[in-house]
């Protein structure tokens, strides 16, 4: 009897961490909690620059994937923040990735050009499952690399996305032209990667 109810128990305790770990996984630790929680949506999220050695560290840092909840009031937090924070006056970027404001989760806003008025969409998990043969020439700038722009020629005309939204559907779909840009840009900083990185590939005549 003790046997069978010890067994239970390290069941039990297996059981709790396994889902304890698969939840921290999946979603913001503590401190993006404290950081996404200490503010209203209506205030915007500090930009973090390269110029700034620890921000520099952690803009170099890989995201990872954020489980969609649309009942999440954290991630509904952090979504609307970011979004504050794009169209603030003092970014108005095109685009901008969590990673830019210190959360290291897979969420994206960018605005669709492709789309009748121009709006702001967001994106949680954002793949590229394709890019095309066919090249752009576009210059980038970025919310993240202060006062600078370069024109970069590696950029595909089109790539072919996956991701989830915010009410938990997963989505595929074809982007062109600009908007493709933005999207290879802020996909880019999910991985740890800033567009000074292809413009270095280009000066030395490597592929991306």
């Amino acid at each position: 009897m003790k046997k069978t109810i010890l067994f239970i128990f390290t069941c039990l305790v297996v059981v709790n961490c396994s889902s304890t770990k698969n939840l921290k996984k999946h979603s913001f630790s503590s401190e993006e909690i404290k950081l996404i929680m200490q503010a209203d949506s209506l205030k915007p999220m500090r930009v973090y620059k390269i110029t700034n050695t620890k921000d520099s560290i952690l803009l170099r840092t890989k995201s990872s994937y954020i489980k969609p909840n649309p009942n999440d009031p954290v991630l509904n937090r952090f979504v609307e923040r970011l979004y504050t924070t794009v169209r603030d006056s003092m970014s108005l970027g095109v685009g901008i990735a969590a990673p830019q404001v210190g959360i290291l989760k897979n969420i994206i806003w960018v605005q669709r050009f492709d789309k009748e008025n121009f709006p702001f969409e967001v994106y949680l998990n954002p793949k590229i499952l394709e890019y095309s043969e066919k090249k752009q020439v576009c210059r980038e700038g970025c919310l993240s690399i202060p006062n600078r722009s370069d024109t970069l020629k590696t950029r595909a005309y089109a790539i072919k996305i996956e991701y989830d939204t915010m009410a938990a559907e997963h989505k595929t779909e074809t982007v062109e032209s600009f908007t493709a840009v933005i999207f290879q840009h802020e996909i880019d900083h999910l991985n740890g990667i800033l567009y000074l990185d292809h413009l270095e590939k280009e000066a030395k005549g490597v592929e991306n």
